[in-house]
């Protein structure tokens, strides 16, 4: 494995966590909205338990991005940089707008309902506009010209595919955010609420498919060179199709634990995750070696090796230190019962 091929592999693993995390995060954010106004179910306070803890952490990956990108692929961050400024200072001021509406909704009781419908609204946002810039990628959206680089936003938006991935982010960060809140409330032995995102998962899964489908189609249409290379590798897509209807299946298989209950939600949260992640890798290797289409590349714009070498380092010194805290993190959150099942007061 080349350097270059190396760290674009490092960079898309930081893209995998954050988009998996982020659309749970965006998505709980959503349904916190949704059921507001349904105390019963107890479906919003659920939301917000796992709101609370994991919002700041997930938002650190944004910044491993961008650090990654920049140090890893300066040539590259520069393109991104000049062509995405619009919608990235979109993706800002919502990230921004979604976290102090987030924080104050908790703290200021009597405007709580109306700040959580605008972090719900902006948060839903954030996800459509970040994996609606992938088309830019492909090509024909960038004009080289004359040394310069600008983005054709009429053409851009009057792509089909880019509304395939807009709708595909939206419905992604709902099923997927909808999957883990059922599985959380099946642990916070929350049986109203569990049913509720059940039921929205059950719903929201062939919507994701279809919008996957849709992708496949535009893509034929707008990007054919990396539809080509994705029907390569159709054995993974069919595999990934295995896992997604094995998650499915979970949500309908009889719970050995409560009678009361259908479905296994960690068997589904867990095959749906392998599922996204075996399509995601079909895409990414069928995107190299290009980072822009067909100008910018993994190899014209890496760093030098030096560099990489150092940052490559920093890197799994950074992982060796975090990743037992993240993982202690994450056992606490899971299995704290006196944090699972406390009640709002």
């Amino acid at each position: 494995m080349t350097d270059s091929l190396l760290a674009i592999t490092v960079l898309w693993g930081f893209v995998f966590i954050y988009a998996i995390m982020a659309t749970m995060d965006f998505g709980a954010g959503f349904w916190s909205m949704i059921y507001i106004n349904r105390d019963k179910t107890r479906a919003t306070n659920i939301a917000n338990r796992y709101l609370s803890p994991t919002w700041e952490v997930t938002n650190t990956f944004v910044v491993a991005i961008v650090v990654a990108v920049y140090s890893l692929f300066p040539k590259a961050a520069y393109t991104l940089g000049t062509v995405l400024l619009i919608p990235g200072s979109l993706i800002l001021l919502l990230l921004a707008i979604r976290s102090a509406f987030l924080v104050f909704s908790n703290i200021v009781e009597e405007y709580r309902k109306p700040l959580t419908y605008i972090s719900g609204i902006t948060g839903m946002l954030i996800p459509g506009i970040l994996l609606s810039v992938l088309p830019v990628t492909h090509g024909g959206f960038v004009d080289f010209a004359d040394g310069k680089q600008s983005l054709d936003l009429v053409g851009l938006f009057s792509s089909p595919n880019e509304y395939a991935f807009f709708g595909f982010a939206l419905s992604s960060t709902l099923f997927l955010s909808s999957l883990l809140l059922a599985d959380y409330s099946n642990v916070s032995k929350e049986p109203e609420a569990y049913r509720l995102y059940r039921r929205d998962a059950i719903i929201l899964g062939p919507i994701s498919l279809l919008m996957a489908v849709f992708i496949m189609i535009t893509l034929k249409q707008d990007a054919n060179w990396i539809y080509v290379k994705m029907m390569d590798d159709l054995y993974l897509l069919l595999l990934s199709l295995f896992f997604f209807l094995l998650g499915g299946a979970g949500l309908f298989l009889p719970s050995r634990k409560n009678k009361d209950i259908k479905g296994v939600p960690r068997l589904a949260i867990v095959s749906i995750t392998i599922q996204y992640l075996i399509a995601s890798y079909v895409y990414g290797k069928a995107h190299l070696p290009y980072i822009v289409y067909p100008e910018v590349t993994i190899t014209s714009s890496f760093t030098s090796p030096s560099s990489f070498h150092a940052i490559f380092a920093t890197y799994i010194a950074a992982f060796i230190i975090l990743f037992p805290g993240f993982y202690f993190f994450w056992k606490l959150f899971m299995h704290d019962k006196k944090y699972l099942q406390a009640t709002k007061k």
